[in-house]
């Protein structure tokens, strides 16, 4: 089947099997390998996109299911070079150890950040719950989360004061 998905901005094309994961046709035919492939049962969390800007375990979603819709991956966070404050806060708050849940808890985070800009700490780890770490314990992650929080409305004041002048 022929398949178009807007894929971080760009649309793609390409002649699927109706049975292809998106996470393999995300890594296998993009060439997007941030997304881990980790427990093909949606348990780990580690392939998490956003379709149409809502978090999915790209491990158990058809990349058919995905024609005609839009992708964001973990390269789409970064834009010209500059991070996401999420990324940034994982970087200062050591939100990470071996990498591999870092690409599905950006996307998980990041969606909880667009519509809660200041989640506490319960509802950080909620939302994040359907996301497997095995290193850190979930305290950094948390951490750099408030980190990426604080900074975001930082900006948000510094553009409304400067909206005033």
């Amino acid at each position: 089947m022929r398949v178009t998905v807007t894929v971080n901005g760009a649309e793609t094309h390409a002649e699927i099997e109706g049975r292809l994961l998106l996470i393999h046709y995300l890594r296998d035919n993009l060439g997007l390998t941030g997304s881990h492939w980790g427990c093909d049962t949606s348990n780990c969390g580690a392939c998490t996109v956003w379709l149409d800007g809502v978090p999915v375990k790209s491990c158990t979603t058809l990349a058919a299911m995905a024609d005609g819709h839009e992708v964001r991956t973990v390269e789409g966070l970064e834009v010209d070079g500059v991070l996401d404050p999420l990324q940034q806060g994982f970087m200062e708050e050591h939100g990470l150890q071996c990498g591999f849940c870092t690409p599905g808890m950006l996307m998980t985070i990041r969606a909880l950040l667009d519509r809660d800009p200041n989640p506490d700490e319960a509802t950080i780890r909620e939302a994040i719950s359907g996301n497997l770490c095995r290193c850190t314990g979930y305290e950094n992650i948390v951490r750099a989360t408030r980190w990426a929080a604080a900074h975001e409305a930082a900006a948000r004041t510094a553009h409304q004061e400067e909206a005033l002048v």
